[in-house]
């Protein structure tokens, strides 16, 4: 099968069977989504949002969240992964957003990549979900969703991935594809066991036609 017919029918599926595909992270505002998503690596989306309630009643903006030291944000957010690392960052975060951005979340990739905690996967996912821009954040999911389905083709690191994926996903459903992605990689196409036999898209699913 041809790699256009590939997207085309894999990309046909997803807009009938999940027109509406969102983040699962809480948030209200670009501030309150940077957390969560620093929050959520190597952690699950369902633990991040039992940490941030409480986390943003006592940190609702980034000028208090500035203010704080390290040992209150680490109490807060002990219970996920890395919570050492990540209170460094969440707090550095913070300043770095008053002393540059005037407290305000950058809606560009280079901008959003100075800041600590914020790596080129972070910076696509609030540039997809709060702006809607055209970037494809890559995940561990959508990494193996997208090698298993055969949408990309030898990629060994995230960003070859990313690159093949915007190449052949129209520009406008960028975003949208980037959770289609990620919520079949967390619910059917998973790490171990993927439940091919549920697959909408198995008949023209690489690995299951090479199994």
């Amino acid at each position: 099968m041809k790699t256009a017919e590939r997207y085309e029918k894999v990309i046909n599926y997803f807009k009938e069977a999940m027109p509406v595909a969102e983040t699962e992270l809480d948030y209200t505002d670009p501030y309150q989504l940077i957390v969560a998503v620093i929050l959520s690596a190597q952690c699950t989306d369902r633990r991040v949002n039992i940490i941030t309630p409480p986390f943003f009643e006592q940190f609702p903006d980034p000028e208090s969240l500035a203010a704080a030291d390290h040992e209150q944000v680490f109490e807060l957010i002990r219970s996920c992964s890395y919570p050492n690392n990540k209170a460094k960052h969440l707090v550095g975060m913070a300043r770095m957003l008053n002393q540059k951005f005037h407290g305000t979340v950058p809606d560009n990739l280079e901008e959003l990549q100075e800041l600590p905690g914020v790596g080129r996967k972070t910076a696509n996912v609030i540039l997809a979900v709060v702006f809607r821009k055209p970037a494809m954040a890559v995940d561990t999911h959508v990494f193996r969703v997208a090698a298993r389905i055969g949408l990309t083709t030898g990629a060994k690191t995230p960003y070859e991935t990313e690159m093949q994926l915007v190449k052949h996903i129209p520009e406008e459903m960028i975003p949208l594809a980037h959770h289609w992605l990620i919520l079949h990689g967390r619910y059917v196409c998973t790490a171990r066991n993927p439940g091919c036999d549920k697959c909408g898209i198995r008949d023209i699913c690489r690995y299951v036609n090479k199994k």
